[in-house]
C-alpha cells in the first residue's frame, strides 16, 4: 500500500508522525513525506522518501508574525491557524500536493491537524485519509474550530468530512480527559520506546537532583519568548541540583553565562536519555516534551510560552504531575522567584513525581505504535 505523510514544517508537528511512518515502512508498505523545504533534513535523518514543496511568500507571512506579539491570545491563534496554516500555506503547498497525489497515487493520506493542503487534495481526489495528533485533544478542536472558514474556503464543508476520519495519538485518557468527547474515532498508542543511555556526567560525584531546562527548538528564535533562558538562570543559579539546560540552535554562542559551576548550558542532547534520568523537567510545555517527560515519569515545571503549551501546563498540573508558573500570554512574563518556588515544591515533594510515575504506567499500557498500521490500511483497504 502506499501512505502518503503531510506535514507542516514544526518539529512539533512533524516528530508525532515519524514512528508511525517507521512502523508503516517496518510492515512493508511504501511511505513518501510531504512538506515544505525545510522537512528535507528530518526525511534524511529518518531514510524517508520525500517531496518538497512550497512556502508562502515572507511578504505575506512576515507582517502577520510580526503583528502576533502585540494581539490577544485568541486573535493571535486566528490569525496563525486561520491565516497562516489554513491559507497561505495551503495556497503554497497545493501545486506540489496536488502533483504528487496525481502521479504517486497514494492509497491513504496520514496528516497532522495544521496541514491542510492534503485534505484539500483528499477531498477533491477520493483518496481516504486519517489525523496524527500533535498535542492534547483540545488543540486538535482548537485548530480545526479556528480553521474551519478556510478550509471551508477550499472546499465547502470540508472541515466536517476532516471532522470524521480516524484519529491517532500518544496522549494517554487521563492527559486529554476534561476536554469532552473523543473526536471519533479516536485510537490510542504508546510512544515508541527506546534504552536510553546516562547523559554526559559534567558534575562527577555530584549526586544532587538533576534538573533539565529546555524550552524546545524554536523559543530561543521567538523574540517575545527568548527572554525566558535569562528567567530561567536566574530562577536555577542557586539551586541545589545539578541544572542542564539546552538552547536549540537559535542562541548566540557565549550569550547565556552559567550562574555557577551546578548548571551545564549545551545546544542539544539526546532527549530521552536525559529525560529517564531527569528528577524534574523544566519546559514550555510543548507537546512533545511535556509527553516525553511524563512516559519517562519525571514531573513537570511548565511556563507556557504560546500556542498550546497553556493548555498543556493546565493539564499537567491539573492531575498533579506538575506545576504550572505564568499564564502563556504572548505578553506575559515570568518571575524568576516563582520558577524557582515552583521547581523546589517538584523536587521536595513526592507527590508529583509519583503522579508522573502513574501517567508513565498508562502511557506504556497502550498498544504498540505498530498497530496504528492496522487502522491506516482498514482506512486505504475500505476506498478499495
Amino acid at each position: 500500500m502506499r501512505i502518503l505523510f503531510a506535514s507542516t514544517g514544526g518539529a512539533g508537528h512533524v516528530t508525532p508522525m515519524l514512528p508511525i511512518a517507521a512502523a508503516c515502512r517496518r510492515a512493508g508498505h511504501d511511505v513518501l513525506l510531504v512538506g515544505p523545504p525545510g522537512l528535507a533534513a528530518t526525511a534524511e535523518r529518518e531514510a524517508l522518501p520525500f517531496a518538497a514543496g512550497a512556502l508562502p511568500d515572507e511578504a505575506d507571512t512576515g507582517p502577520i508574525w510580526a503583528r502576533i506579539p502585540h494581539l490577544s491570545t485568541p486573535e493571535a491563534e486566528r490569525r496563525v491557524i486561520g491565516e497562516i496554516f489554513a491559507t497561505l500555506n495551503v495556497r503554497a503547498m497545493l501545486p506540489t500536493m496536488r502533483e504528487t497525489v496525481g502521479t504517486w497515487r497514494p492509497d491513504v493520506i496520514v496528516r497532522e491537524p495544521a496541514e491542510f493542503a492534503s485534505a484539500v487534495v483528499a477531498d477533491s481526489d477520493g483518496v481516504p485519509h486519517v489525523q496524527v495528533g500533535v498535542g492534547l485533544v483540545s488543540a486538535q478542536r482548537q485548530i480545526m474550530d479556528v480553521a474551519a472558514e478556510a478550509a471551508d474556503g477550499w472546499r465547502p464543508g470540508l472541515m466536517a468530512r476532516i471532522a470524521a476520519t480516524p484519529y491517532l495519538t500518544f496522549f494517554p485518557p487521563t492527559l486529554d480527559a476534561g476536554h469532552g468527547p473523543d473526536p471519533s474515532p479516536t485510537h490510542r498508542f504508546r510512544v515508541p520506546e527506546s534504552r536510553p543511555e546516562p547523559p554526559p556526567d559534567h558534575w562527577p560525584g555530584d549526586d544532587r537532583p538533576l534538573v533539565y531546562v529546555t524550552f524546545g527548538s524554536v523559543a530561543a528564535g521567538v523574540p517575545f519568548a527568548a527572554p525566558i533562558y535569562d528567567v530561567a538562570l536566574a530562577a536555577v543559579a542557586d539551586l541545589p541540583a545539578r541544572v542542564l539546560l539546552t538552547t536549540g540552535h537559535g542562541v548566540e554562542e557565549g550569550r547565556l553565562a552559567p550562574p555557577g559551576p551546578h548548571v551545564h548550558i549545551t545546544p542539544w542532547v539526546p532527549q530521552a536519555d536525559v529525560l529517564a534520568h531527569a528528577d524534574a523537567v523544566v519546559c514550555h510545555g510543548g507537546s512533545g516534551t511535556t509527553l516525553g517527560a511524563l512516559a519517562a515519569g519525571a514531573p513537570l515545571v511548565i511556563t507556557p510560552l504560546f500556542a498550546d503549551q497553556p493548555d498543556n501546563a493546565r493539564r499537567v498540573a491539573a492531575i498533579g504531575a506538575g506545576v504550572a508558573v505564568g499564564s502563556g500570554a504572548l505578553d506575559g512574563t515570568v518571575d524568576p522567584a516563582d520558577l524557582r518556588r515552583a521547581i523546589t515544591e517538584v523536587l521536595a515533594d513526592p507527590a508529583y513525581a509519583g503522579a508522573a510515575r502513574r501517567v508513565a504506567d498508562e502511557i506504556h499500557a497502550l498498544p504498540p505504535v505498530d498497530e496504528a498500521v492496522e487502522v491506516i490500511t482498514a482506512v486505504g483497504g475500505s476506498a478499495g
